[in-house]
């Protein structure tokens, strides 16, 4: 079945890491982190350093190492979240090179732009505070 928007799989474990990170008051191990996101441990490790790259967690190496937050739930929107992981959301008008719709109607500059937007502007005004 054909689906019109769905999240990566790294966009999710990415959310998924973040909100149980942000619910714990100790540092988390990659394998801890597996577990309770229910993902692969490798995929997890990748999604985990591109997060510490941007800022949000801080990670402690050897046995007892682990990740916390670095900024606080409130500071960090799931745009943040899903931005470090997917990159910066691209809108963009239409891929054909010669103009076929009015411009009024234009699927992909009407339809697929504001639901673009829709996201940007939804995901900038959640907060990882708000799913914790």
């Amino acid at each position: 079945m054909s689906k019109l928007f769905s999240l990566s799989e790294a966009a999710t474990i990415s959310i998924h890491a973040m909100i149980v990170i942000g619910r714990s008051d100790i540092q988390l191990n990659v394998q801890q982190l597996a577990e309770r996101t229910e993902s692969s441990k490798h995929h997890l490790a990748k999604v985990l350093q591109r997060l510490s790259k941007a800022g949000f967690i801080s990670s402690t190496r050897g046995p007892s190492g682990g990740f916390v937050m670095k900024k606080t739930p409130a500071q960090i929107s799931m745009l943040d979240i899903y931005e470090a992981i997917e990159g910066k959301i691209e809108v963009s008008g239409c891929t054909l090179k010669k103009q076929v719709c009015a411009p009024n109607k234009c699927v992909a500059n009407n339809f697929v732009n504001k639901i673009t937007f829709d996201f940007i502007n939804y995901f900038k005004n959640q907060t990882l505070q708000d799913y914790l």
